[in-house]
């Protein structure tokens, strides 16, 4: 895989909408690593290991209270699974990257999938596609990682109380699920994650909920989709 200049201009420019999106959330994440005593390095090891920033931020409670790994890597599995089916598209354009092909899979976010969707018949004749997923998707990394140092730092150096930051991923989650509801063709999903997570809530308290309320709304939507296939079969 040869450098070009043209794909890597094309890919800069179309990452800029990451880039501020992730800088102040990996920031966040820096900072409430060090608010709960982990240091900068620490904060950059989770974000090139784990690069996943939703659990991310679940991990630093999780670290704070000393929950079991076996939940620990539960969580993170149900957190994460649909990226098994953002990449079921992309497993023939990826492996053209010969090498690069783990990372690929591995660097595959909500944000680098939005890009690639956009895609389609949109890039420029002199723009090579591998290449420009390649480096949307490194370029994404270089974000995160630089948010994530630069906020465990000022999270060592600066003395403010950075207490309440974390809200700002739950401010993006309820945008996703206000943009979600707007969506009148699929509110179901939203629905079900709501009652899910309300009742999980109630029963398991605030530190064990995630994890039940994500298992209980995949279960749903399963079911759901089995309802709707037996209906479509049984129409024709």
């Amino acid at each position: 895989m040869k450098f070009d200049k043209k794909t890597l201009g094309y890919a800069f420019v179309n990452s800029l909408p990451i880039f501020f999106s992730y800088e102040f959330l990996s920031l966040a994440f820096g900072i409430m690593m060090s608010s709960a005593g982990y240091n900068f390095i620490w904060s950059w090891l989770v974000s090139q290991t784990v690069y996943t920033g939703a659990f991310q931020y679940v991990l630093v409670d999780y670290l704070k209270t000393g929950t079991a790994v076996t939940t620990i890597i539960l969580t993170a599995l149900f957190m994460n699974s649909r990226m098994l089916f953002y990449g079921i598209p992309y497993i023939d354009k990826f492996k053209k990257l010969g090498k690069f092909y783990p990372y690929m899979i591995f660097s595959l976010t909500d944000e680098t999938y939005a890009l690639y969707t956009s895609m389609n018949g949109k890039i420029p004749s002199n723009v090579n596609e591998g290449l420009y997923m390649f480096y949307v998707a490194f370029f994404a990394r270089v974000y995160w990682l630089t948010g994530t140092i630069i906020g465990g730092l000022l999270g060592s150096l600066l003395p403010f109380d950075f207490k309440g930051i974390d809200f700002c991923m739950t401010a993006l989650f309820i945008t996703i699920f206000i943009d979600k509801w707007k969506n009148k063709k699929d509110r179901l999903s939203a629905f079900l994650g709501l009652i899910c997570g309300v009742v999980s809530l109630v029963i398991f308290g605030a530190k064990s909920f995630i994890f039940p309320a994500m298992v209980s709304t995949m279960f749903l939507l399963v079911i759901n989709k089995k309802l709707k296939d037996c209906r479509v079969k049984s129409n024709e």
